[in-house]
């Protein structure tokens, strides 16, 4: 009986000895600094940093592998705000293959198109025929030409110019558009506005292609030739024009090339 208790209090000693072994040991543990898992390598932030500012290299000369360095936030905000066309040029050619040509910039279409165009048409100046025939009815505003159709004479502010159906018409010089419409007498017409108080009108026109406020250049295409009115249909298929200066009608040929 007495060995058996003392079997188990030896037990039970050596159970807290090694309780309290694995205890000093936990212990001892805690005490230092948990290890790293990694190996460490000298110098291995210097290396991170030179990988990124490798990244970030402006392009030498030879060097096809280094990489742009991208603008500041702050310089493009103050890129778009001074130049917004360049900023917008730029973004189109990121997403294609190639930049705008400046001949495209220069030219463009419609109103804007043609803003550098010089309005300059003087007393010196040639206007180019609307379309390339006989005249038919010459100007006259100081006496009376007889017109077949209306079997009467009458004054004839401007050129009643032969020309075949369907015919381009063209615009006689550098102009503005400030009128587009429809005459009983001369059927569908243009007013053009050439510069300096010069004012051109051409008329008996189909298929207008040009629209007011438009820009035009000296040739550029107008329409085309109509049939005629009722007021010219013994004279036959033709272009009504008429040159203004200060609102007063003036003889075109003075100043047809």
């Amino acid at each position: 009986m007495f060995k058996d208790k003392l079997f188990l209090v030896m037990l039970v000693l050596g159970l807290l000895t090694i309780v309290a072994a694995a205890g000093v040991v936990t212990m001892r543990r805690g005490d230092g600094q948990e290890q790293n898992p990694y190996v460490d390598m000298p110098g291995q932030e210097n290396l991170l940093a030179e990988e990124s500012n490798e990244g970030l290299q402006a392009p030498t000369a030879g060097d096809s592998n280094a990489k742009p360095v991208p603008e500041k936030t702050e310089e493009k905000v103050a890129k778009q705000e001074a130049n917004p066309d360049t900023v917008i040029q730029e973004k189109a050619y990121e997403s294609g293959n190639s930049k705008p040509s400046q001949e495209a910039k220069a030219v463009g279409t419609g109103v804007d198109a043609a803003k550098a165009l010089v309005l300059d048409f003087t007393d010196t100046s040639r206007a180019g025929w609307p379309v390339m025939g006989n005249v038919v009815l010459d100007y006259s505003m100081d006496s009376t030409i007889y017109f077949p159709t209306l079997d009467q004479y009458k004054c004839n502010p401007g050129l009643v110019i032969q020309g075949e159906v369907s015919s381009p018409v063209c615009s006689p010089a550098n102009a503005r558009v400030v009128e587009a419409g429809v005459n009983e007498e001369i059927g569908n017409y243009l007013v053009l506005d050439l510069g300096n108080d010069y004012t051109a009108i051409c008329g008996q026109l189909k298929e207008v292609s040009a629209v007011e406020g438009e820009y035009l250049e000296k040739g550029q295409l107008l329409g085309y030739v109509a049939e005629p009115t009722k007021y010219y249909t013994v004279e036959g298929s033709n272009v009504y024009f008429q040159l203004n200066y200060q609102g007063a009608a003036v003889d075109p040929l003075d100043y047809l090339e």
